[in-house]
Formats: structure tokens, C-alpha cells, sequence
């Protein structure tokens, strides 16, 4: 069987070789069940955590890596991470429960060919291995939305010093007033610099200016 390399199950001739990877091994006796049925399909291997699915990539060469996300051990992001590192040419679709935004972004930047629900139809997965196996993106709908509003979201526009300093003395506790007073600026000033801090976080009053600001990363406890 030869990987995405040397056309393995891409030309139609050959079946498309799967190495199935998740921590539970019924979800994995239920996959391999599906994919024996169809001729199309050859599973390789299985593995049930990150480090054990690397080895087996690395050993069998299949065309596309059906990857759980969250393992014990080594976990699917950062096996997709040392793939991409080691130069393994592996397509993987990743097949999980969960679609948020931690969990979907992360993968999708480490390099997942493809990302789908564990309640994704049999039809609509085998044509995502399919694609995977060509190298074609393969989403689910609830995923591709989430994808298509963060990059329809404004980008995130940083914060001047200024803006900064006045949030951090904000943050402190400390009054437009006693914000002007500390640094020199009128009150009028202070009010125009948290106006714009609230507009490039999306939020609406002082105490959100704070909370986001500390949860970007943007204040830590020492500004406080």
C-alpha cells in the first residue's frame, strides 16, 4: 500500500490506506467495521493515542489518518504538528465530537486535510476520505461556519500605549479623573482612549475592557 506519494487509492486502482486513531476502542471497532465493507477502503492499522499513531504513519505509509482529537498521552493536534515536522504526506481528516473554536482552529493550523463530527453519515464520511485522500479540504457545516465567521470578523486591531497604559490604571481601580491626573492628559482624553479600547475589544463598558484584556493576554497581574 502506498501513501498520498505514490498514489495509493487516489487513482481509483488501488484502495485508499486508513490508520484509524482514537482512545476509544469501540468507536475504533466501529470504523474499521465500516470501512472492511467497501473495497475502496483499506485499513492499515489503528492506534489508540498520538505517539502510537506517528509510529504506525511512519511505518505503513497510508493515504489518509482518520484523527481523534482529544487523547491521553499525545494528542491529535500535536501528532498532526510532528507529522507536518517529520515530512509525513499522510492526509489527515480529523473525526471528532467536539467543534469549537479551540478545538477546530488549532487542527486546522497544524495541518488537518479535513475536520468532521463523529456523527457525520456514512455516505458523507467515505466521500470525505475520498477527498482527503486527494488532498481536497473536507469540512463539516457547523465546522465551516465557524470558520467562515471568524473570517468575516474584523481582525483584531492592537491597542495603542496609550490605550494601554490608561486600561491599566483602569484595571487598577482608578477614575477617569485619576487616570488624567496620573498621566498628564485631560479627563476629556481619557474618555476618548477607553471609547477606542472598548471599540478594538468589542465591548461595551470598563469592567469587559479589563476582563478581555487580561484574557488576551494584553494586561497580566502585574499591571494591575
Amino acid at each position: 500500500m502506498t501513501g498520498p506519494g505514490g498514489g495509493g487509492g487516489v487513482t481509483g486502482g488501488t484502495p485508499i490506506g486508513l490508520i484509524i486513531v482514537d482512545d476509544h476502542p469501540v468507536v475504533r471497532d466501529g470504523l474499521r467495521g465500516m470501512f472492511a465493507g467497501d473495497p475502496d477502503f483499506a485499513v492499515l492499522g489503528e492506534a489508540a493515542g498520538g505517539a502510537e499513531a506517528l509510529a504506525l504513519v511512519e511505518a505503513l505509509t497510508p493515504d489518509v489518518v482518520l484523527m481523534d482529537l482529544r487523547m491521553p498521552g499525545m494528542d491529535g493536534v500535536t501528532a498532526i504538528t510532528t507529522m507536518a515536522e517529520r515530512g509525513l504526506t499522510a492526509r489527515v481528516l480529523v473525526l471528532t465530537t467536539y467543534d469549537t473554536d479551540s478545538d477546530v482552529l488549532p487542527a486546522i493550523q497544524a495541518g488537518a486535510t479535513g475536520y468532521l463530527l463523529k456523527d457525520t453519515p456514512r455516505e458523507e464520511l467515505f466521500r470525505a476520505v475520498r477527498a482527503a485522500a486527494r488532498g481536497e479540504s473536507v469540512l463539516s457545516p457547523s465546522v465551516a461556519s465557524r470558520l467562515m465567521g471568524r473570517l468575516r470578523a474584523p481582525a483584531e486591531e492592537p491597542l495603542s500605549q496609550r490605550e494601554l497604559e490608561v486600561l491599566a490604571l483602569v484595571a487598577r481601580g482608578s477614575s477617569n479623573r485619576e487616570a488624567a491626573r496620573h498621566l498628564f492628559i485631560s479627563e476629556a482624553t481619557v474618555k476618548t482612549h477607553l471609547l477606542h479600547v472598548y471599540a478594538k475589544l468589542g465591548v461595551n463598558d470598563r469592567a469587559a475592557a479589563v476582563a478581555t484584556a487580561f484574557e488576551r493576554g494584553l494586561l497580566t497581574p502585574g499591571n494591575r
